[in-house]
This record gives structure tokens, sequence and C-alpha cells, in this order.
């Protein structure tokens, strides 16, 4: 089996759900994140998506990796919501919000997105993935309607200063989350200390296979989870 299998059996994939919340079957969850893979690597250069076309690269350091908060995103919605609305903010290539979507099929995702040509991306494979609970956004975060999603991911989005932290935090509804893919938490809490207004957070560290650990090299990358409250 390639890295993508042992990835995702490493993550615990094939266990049918963390906290409840049932997942995608392992086997239907690699072939749609080879299909994913595949989309990415001929549109790549067109829409300027990633940094790497090359396969393995992209299974560690975007697909494993956004899917390596999965079973703490559930046990947030397992405590929390019954029928969350998620949404994917600056989704670019789809990332973290296009696997998250496909190991949750029930919930339904809003992947937001300024730029055009990469919309026409996400909505090309929303349709090759069969992903019936996804749906594309053309804005920006500060257009969008307050008090709109349960939980809000975002990955490889600009840096939380204090305009960005209050426009994220405007349009979850009462209770809901930000879930931060972030480094090093040094400086983690650094960015979070510079806030003018200090919100509720906690870091929980990341285990990426064959990023984090397993690398068979000394370039292991720390990666970790914050998770903010409104």
């Amino acid at each position: 089996m390639g890295i993508l299998h042992d990835g995702l059996l490493h993550l615990g994939f094939d266990k049918g759900d963390f906290f409840g919340i049932k997942i995608l079957p392992i086997d239907e969850l690699e072939s749609k994140m080879e299909t994913y893979i595949s989309a990415l690597q001929e549109y790549n250069a067109k829409f300027d998506l990633i940094n790497t076309d090359e396969h393995d690269e992209i299974a560690v350091r975007h697909i494993l990796d956004s899917l390596s908060a999965l079973p703490k995103i559930c046990g947030i919605v397992s405590s929390r919501f019954d029928s969350p609305s998620i949404a994917d903010i600056g989704s670019g290539a789809g990332l973290p919000g296009i696997p998250l979507a496909t190991a949750l099929p029930q919930f339904k995702f809003t992947l937001v997105e300024r730029m055009t040509k990469r919309c026409g991306f996400l909505n090309h494979c929303s349709q090759i993935l069969g992903l019936k609970n996804v749906s594309v956004e053309e804005d920006q975060a500060e257009r969008l309607e307050q008090r709109r999603f349960d939980l809000c991911v975002f990955r490889a989005f600009r840096p939380l200063d204090k305009k960005m932290a209050k426009v994220l935090l405007r349009i979850l509804k009462d209770d809901g989350c930000l879930c931060a893919y972030k480094a090093k938490r040094e400086k983690i809490t650094e960015e979070m200390e510079n806030l003018p207004q200090k919100p509720k957070y906690e870091i929980f560290p990341l285990t990426v296979p064959f990023l984090t650990e397993n690398t068979g090299s000394e370039e292991e990358r720390e990666r970790n989870l914050v998770v903010i409250e409104k």
C-alpha cells in the first residue's frame, strides 16, 4: 500500500468513527483523496494551488495534514453540536475543507474563497468527488454574515491579528469554535498574546504521519491545532 493508505491507518481512520461520529469508510476515503490528489496535480500550475506536484508530498503535507485534526474536530462536534455548519475560510485549494468534508459527508461544509479561478477548481473537485455536502462561496471573510457558522477551520491563512480575530469570531454563532492549523507552539503563543483581547483558546499537538514523525530524517515538523472559543 502507499503512503496515503499507511497514513490513514496511522491516524485511525480504519476505526470507522471518532467520538461516536461516523466517518467515511477508509477505502472510500482513500479512493476519493487519490482522485483529489490527481486533480491538484493536473490544475496546480493553472490555478497556483500548492507548492508541489509530487504525489507523496501532497499526500503527507496536505491530505494527511488536513485530516490529522479530524479526531479533535469530531470531539468538539460530539460535545457541542448536533448538525454543525462548518466553514473553511480562505479555502484556496480546498485545504483542509475538502478532505474534512469527504470524511464527514453527514455535515454541511462551506468553502469560502475570494479568488474566482480557485472557486472554479473547488466546484470541480466537489463534483468529481461527489461531495453533496459542500458549497463553494466566492467571498472574503470580512463580508460574511455574522453568527453564521458553528465551526470555522483555516489553514495557511493570514496571521491571526486583531482585525482578523474580530472578523472570524464575528461570523461564528454563539458557542462556536475556530480551529486553526498552525505550526510551532512558541509562535502560536506569541501570536495569541499579541491580541489586545486574548480569547479563550487551547493548543492541541497534531500527529501527521511522515511529517511530525516517522520521517526517517531530522526534518520532523511541528503541527498544532489551535481551538479558539467564542
